[in-house]
C-alpha cells in the first residue's frame, strides 16, 4: 500500500508540474476535468443519483463548464454571473421536473458546483495573476506541507486530540507542528525564488489553517454519508476529493491572500 500511495503521489506531482507550469488552456481543462470528477464523486456520495446520470446532475456539470468559460474570459465580470446563472439552471430543472427530485438534492447539487468547480478554480485564477506561476505553488505547499509536517508531529508528540469525534488521530500538537512547517516552507520557497519572505510565511501559515478546515470538513460530510472514499481513482489515496479535500478550501484563501497581503 505504502509504494502505491508513494507511486500514485509522485505521478500527482508530476501532472501538477506539467498543468500548473503550462498555465493557460492547459490548467484550465485540466481543473475543469478534475472538478467534474470531484462534483460526480460527491454527487455519488450525496445520493443525488444512484445508477444512473440525472438531468440534475448533468445540470450541476454544465454549471461547471459555463463557469470555468467565464473565469476564462473574465473572473471579475462574469464569474459571479455564472455562479447565479448555475443556480437559476438547477432550479429550473428542479421546478419542471416536480416532483422527480427532493429539494436536498438540487441543494447538494449546488453545493457541489460551488464546493468543488468553483474554489478549486481559484488555482487558476491564482496563476493568472502578476508572478502568478510562482504564487500558485503556494496553493499545494502550505496545504500538502501542512499535512506532512502535522503527520510527522503529531506521530512523535501528538497527545491532545484535536477532533477526537471527528477524525482522533489528528492531535493539537500535530495542527501546531502543521502551520509552523507550513510557514517556515513558504519562507523558504520565497527564499528560493526571490519572494517576500515574512509575507510568504504569513500566508502559508494562514492558508495551512484553513487547510486543516478543509480536510477536517471532507472527513465530516464522509461520516455523515457513512463512506470511507470518495472513489478509487487515485490508487492508494482514493478519489479525487479524497486528495484535493484541503487544496478545496486553500485555493480561495491564497488568491485573496496573495492580493491584500502582497499588494496585487
Amino acid at each position: 500500500m505504502f509504494k502505491t500511495r508513494l507511486l500514485s503521489g509522485i505521478l500527482l506531482v508530476c501532472a501538477a508540474l506539467l498543468t500548473i507550469i503550462s498555465g493557460g488552456y492547459v490548467l484550465l481543462f485540466t481543473l475543469l476535468s478534475i472538478s467534474v470528477i470531484g462534483m460526480n464523486e460527491l454527487y455519488r456520495a450525496m445520493k443525488v443519483r444512484e445508477e444512473k446520470f440525472s438531468i440534475l446532475e448533468i445540470a450541476g456539470y454544465a454549471g461547471a463548464v459555463l463557469y470555468y468559460g467565464a473565469a476564462a474570459v473574465d473572473f471579475e465580470k462574469f464569474g459571479t454571473m455564472a455562479m447565479i446563472a448555475t443556480l437559476v439552471l438547477i432550479m429550473f430543472v428542479y421546478v419542471f421536473s416536480y416532483p422527480r427530485f427532493k429539494a436536498d438534492q438540487v441543494m447538494a447539487v449546488y453545493f457541489g458546483f460551488f464546493y468543488v468547480a468553483v474554489m478549486l478554480s481559484f488555482i487558476l485564477l491564482t496563476r493568472n495573476l502578476p508572478d502568478g506561476k510562482f504564487l500558485v505553488w503556494l496553493i499545494f505547499l502550505c496545504s500538502w506541507g501542512c499535512d506532512t509536517c502535522a503527520y510527522c508531529v503529531g506521530m512523535l508528540i501528538g497527545k491532545h486530540k484535536m477532533a477526537p469525534v471527528l477524525s482522533p488521530k489528528k492531535s493539537v500538537e500535530g495542527a501546531v507542528g502543521g502551520v509552523l512547517g507550513a510557514a517556515l516552507l513558504g519562507a523558504a520557497y520565497a527564499a528560493a525564488t526571490d519572494g517576500k519572505m515574512a509575507e510568504y510565511a504569513l500566508i502559508c501559515g494562514v492558508g495551512a489553517l484553513i487547510s486543516m478546515v478543509g480536510d477536517l470538513a471532507a472527513s465530516a460530510i464522509k461520516r455523515n454519508q457513512g463512506i470511507k472514499d470518495y472513489g478509487k481513482l487515485i490508487p492508494g489515496h482514493g478519489g479525487i476529493l479524497d486528495r484535493f479535500d484541503s487544496v478545496i478550501f486553500t485555493a480561495p484563501v491564497i488568491y485573496y491572500l496573495a492580493k491584500l497581503v502582497l499588494g496585487i
